[in-house]
């Protein structure tokens, strides 16, 4: 009984996960939303490290925690710019204007998810202009 509570909350969990995104993405499907969310966390697990990258895949769905896990490589920190051009790149039919908003819908609902504490420690990895990405501007 115990497992099949625990698989439910691992699912709603996804499912409420990919709700936000399709919400805020204002996609027609969940697959549109779990499509963006796997692309942008692929390419926000490369640039996260160590106890960072550790304590945001513990607070995402199993399945989401895998891709940030275990990312696509990136032989440097990608600037925002660059991170939104890459998401376009990996997402068929996407322009860098689509790709911003996927990567908006996904990095507010990664923020909201991380929480402020350890959000301030993902942008202390990530280059200058993330915060706008993750829709949580810092004051200068």
């Amino acid at each position: 009984m115990n497992e099949e509570r625990g698989a439910a909350e691992v699912a709603l969990r996804r499912e409420a996960f990919l709700d936000q995104v399709k919400e805020r993405g204002e996609y027609g499907s969940l697959h549109e939303a779990e499509r963006a969310a796997r692309v942008v966390l692929a390419l926000l697990g490369a640039h996260l490290v160590g106890e960072v990258r550790a304590q945001l895949a513990a607070r995402l769905p199993e399945g989401f925690a895998l891709i940030l896990l275990n990312p696509l490589h990136s032989a440097e920190p990608l600037t925002p710019e660059r991170f939104v051009r890459a998401t376009a790149a990996w997402i068929e039919g996407a322009t860098e204007q689509t790709a911003t908003w996927d990567v908006s819908a996904v990095l507010s609902t990664v923020a909201d998810t991380a929480g402020e504490d350890l959000m301030r420690q993902i942008l202390l990895q990530l280059p200058t202009g993330y915060d706008l990405l993750f829709g949580r501007p810092q004051p200068i």
